[in-house]
């Protein structure tokens, strides 16, 4: 039986995560909140299970599990590429409501997968969460507080979820993207750019494979990818 893969947030980098794996033999389950990404996912993945929900919502990710069990047996690699482009700014110039989108959306659906990839996956007592986030989880920028907060706490319940699930037998780690990641939904911002200066889909693909693939005598809890002429204060 193929290991299978569940991925949320697919209808950009966790789109290209989901055919990466399909291309490496695994069965693969990727859930999005749109149906036009769903229909865009059944085409391009005929074998694949799409299913749409919205992370935000403790009970829909609790059935994106289940229908991922009752359709390829279990989950083996779990990988939440979930996000929110809201525009930040200046904290002094920023409305009260700046926090919404992270504390409605981005967080509950952070803790809402890594909750019940927790419980899944603990009483199997193996596999991956490989839960994926930007370079703020690590320093904040000007301009970018409500996003760095949402992606600290979200390094936090990783950490947590890592340290937690050790002793179970099941591998949880934080992707960190220290970069843009070039796609068609940043094709406007890159423009002129050279390539070392951001990062692709398939490369961070890469990354998740990478950290699938270890075995518990090295596990990476947390890894960072920077491109090369990315600016990087450590």
């Amino acid at each position: 039986m193929a290991s299978t893969l569940l991925v949320f947030g697919a209808r950009h980098l966790g789109r290209t995560i989901a055919k990466r794996f399909a291309a490496d033999g695994w069965s693969v389950a990727a859930v999005a909140r749109s149906e036009e990404t769903i229909a865009r996912l059944r085409s391009e993945l005929p074998d694949a299970l799409a299913i749409r929900a919205d992370a935000s919502s403790a009970a829909e990710v609790e059935r994106v599990f289940v229908e991922a069990q009752e359709r390829f047996g279990s989950v083996d690699l779990v990988v939440n590429a979930i996000s929110a482009g809201v525009p930040g700014g200046p904290l002094a110039e920023i409305g009260p409501e700046a926090l919404a989108p992270y504390l409605e959306q981005l967080l509950p659906g952070v803790f809402n997968v890594l909750r019940e990839g927790a419980r899944v996956l603990g009483r199997r007592g193996s596999g991956t969460i490989v839960q994926i986030t930007g370079g703020s989880a690590r320093r904040a920028m000007p301009g970018r507080g409500p996003w760095a907060a949402a992606a600290f706490a979200t390094r936090a319940l990783t950490q947590a979820a890592a340290l937690e699930l050790r002793e179970q037998g099941v591998h949880a780690a934080l992707l960190v993207v220290d970069a843009t990641i070039a796609s068609e939904k940043t094709a406007a911002w890159i423009e002129g750019k050279p390539d070392d200066a951001t990062t692709t889909e398939e490369d961070v693909a890469a990354a998740v494979a990478f950290l699938a693939s270890q075995t518990p005598r090295a596990w990476t809890h947390e890894l960072q990818i920077t491109p090369r002429l990315d600016r990087w204060v450590p």
